[in-house]
């Protein structure tokens, strides 16, 4: 069996990693490609008051279960299924739940915005994209999407902002950039990017 080929795709937050992982995913229609984020595997926070865990600065490295999700990569090259966490951001704590990610899987997309950080993670990836979008764009995606689909109210979304999450990007995303493979500018919309980065996995898919 050949071995699962890991594609990281990182970048700021807002900066449209998910929407490029989905629209590549979506219209390559293949049940051998799969996707993790790696907002699936911030650490469990129950041990914790509902004011303490909105303290947590959830841009930085340390909020996050990077030993697991190595784990969980190394399974899958290894030809196991895994088991990801389901992450309720409402609440910031891991739910009973998990989400099944099959050993038949021939590639997994991992995207997440501090992936290129830890070398741990860079090594198991075969390819490394980072999407670049500015950051006045990635703020407004992050506002609608908190405010809308995460039930948060757009002070504290803006406070959080200003508190870590430009710093975090300054202090880890950016200087990660180095260490990606493709860098993808304007975001998930970029139809060169998707359709190279499509006719790459079509190759890798061959003869599966």
């Amino acid at each position: 069996m050949d071995e699962t080929i890991i594609i990281g795709i990182s970048g700021a937050s807002g900066s449209g990693k998910s929407l490029l992982s989905k629209t590549i995913v979506d219209e390559l229609c293949s049940e051998h490609v799969a996707v993790i984020s790696e907002d699936a595997y911030y650490k469990d926070l129950s041990h914790l008051t509902m004011a303490e865990r909105e303290k947590v600065n959830f841009d930085h490295p340390d909020a996050l279960d990077h030993d697991l999700l190595k784990e969980h990569l190394l399974a899958l090259k290894q030809g196991q299924s895994i088991s990801v966490p389901i992450y309720d951001y409402a609440t910031h704590n891991r739910t009973d739940k998990t989400m099944g990610v099959e050993s038949a899987n021939r590639i997994v997309i991992l995207e997440g915005i501090l992936l290129f950080v830890e070398p741990k993670l860079r090594e198991l990836m075969d390819i490394k994209i980072f999407v670049d979008t500015p950051l006045d764009v990635c703020f407004i995606r992050r506002l609608e999407r908190d405010v809308i689909e995460r039930a948060r109210s757009m002070e504290s979304v803006i406070t959080q902002y200003q508190k870590t999450v430009r710093k975090m990007f300054v202090q880890f995303i950016e200087p990660s950039k180095r260490y990606a493979d493709l860098i993808v500018p304007h975001g998930g919309k970029n139809r060169i990017a998707i359709d190279l980065i499509q006719a790459r996995m079509k190759a890798m898919l061959s003869g599966v």
